[in-house]
């Protein structure tokens, strides 16, 4: 199930130019003028946001409900940490994502470049870069879904923001099987000062192999 959530983790924020048109993509939907600047105004309030806390709860297809906590900071850095009785974590310190076991510690990695997210964590954020293949609007809603074609087949992330405040609310990933993940933000801050100390992988803890994926 971590694994699994990594990976949605991953994609969930995955505004960047890994979902940029590929070979085989559906090519980007046309958008109207509205949509071009309420999209505009997202890129620029997401961008603004240095650091942000909060909470995240996350549904699976089989309706399995997972509950955490999480800490950003720009550029780079990203802490996801699970309530208990699970001791892991995901965490991001810039050079990579690690999930950290503190009960066993033990960590094991993976390459920033092999996961489609980067540019949510970069100073900048431009979904006009990505591969954006559906828009969908409410009165308070905006969603946007952006596909990407991945070495284990087609993803998909349904970004839900506020329409006024512009505040990344939800996001959907389904995976190339069909599955679904489900994560919702909620008692967010911003410019919120994070230790230093959550961002940090234990030198001592010993690096395992990823497991495979079920």
């Amino acid at each position: 199930m971590i694994r699994r959530s990594f990976l949605a983790l991953a994609a969930c924020l995955a505004l960047s130019p890994a979902f940029a048109q590929e070979q085989g993509a559906p090519p980007p939907r046309v958008m109207t003028d509205a949509e071009q600047q309420l999209i505009g105004e997202i890129n620029v309030h997401n961008s603004a946001i240095r650091t942000m806390v909060g909470r995240f709860l996350q549904i699976d297809t089989q309706g399995q409900r997972i509950e955490g906590t999480f800490f950003l900071e720009r550029p780079g850095k990203i802490l996801f940490r699970y309530n208990p009785p699970s001791y892991e974590q995901i965490v991001s310190v810039g050079r990579g994502f690690y999930v950290v076991d503190r009960k066993e510690k033990t960590q094991y990695a993976y390459p920033q470049d092999k996961v489609p997210l980067r540019q949510f964590l970069d100073a900048e954020i431009d979904l006009f870069k990505a591969n954006i293949v559906a828009l969908g609007q409410s009165d308070d809603y905006f969603s946007v879904t952006l596909q990407d074609d991945t070495p284990a087949g087609v993803v998909r992330v349904a970004l839900v923001f506020d329409t006024e405040s512009k505040d990344l609310k939800q996001w959907t990933l389904t995976e190339p099987s069909g599955a679904e993940l489900t994560f919702s933000l909620y008692d967010v801050e911003t410019g919120v000062e994070i230790p230093k100390s959550y961002f940090y992988i234990d030198p001592t803890y010993r690096a395992v192999a990823a497991p495979a994926e079920s």
